[in-house]
């Protein structure tokens, strides 16, 4: 436990930003998973419009610095790959 006056509010904006991380993080895991379910069930526009949503959340996310930027490239980039997969019939 901190014993200085400093290391106490430290610990409480550490703490304020593992909830506030915390928080979007699952907002993008909820995101991508509405991608993909979009995608397996219905047409593609209704996929892409969701993942137009899900670009929207994952570049926030890397915005606040919750994730890399790599990584949210990595994630906005296979999800685009996965709807752009969907044949129109």
């Amino acid at each position: 436990m901190a014993n200085h006056k400093s290391a106490e509010k430290r610990a409480r904006q550490n703490e304020k930003r593992r909830v506030r991380n915390k928080a979007v993080k699952t907002r993008v895991k909820h995101a991508t998973k509405e991608v993909r379910r979009t995608a397996a069930e219905t047409s593609k526009e209704e996929a892409l419009a969701k993942l137009k949503a899900a670009q929207s959340i994952i570049n926030k996310a890397h915005k606040k610095g919750v994730v890399h930027k790599k990584t949210a490239a990595r994630k906005i980039s296979r999800l685009a790959k996965l709807v752009n997969a969907i044949t129109i019939f």
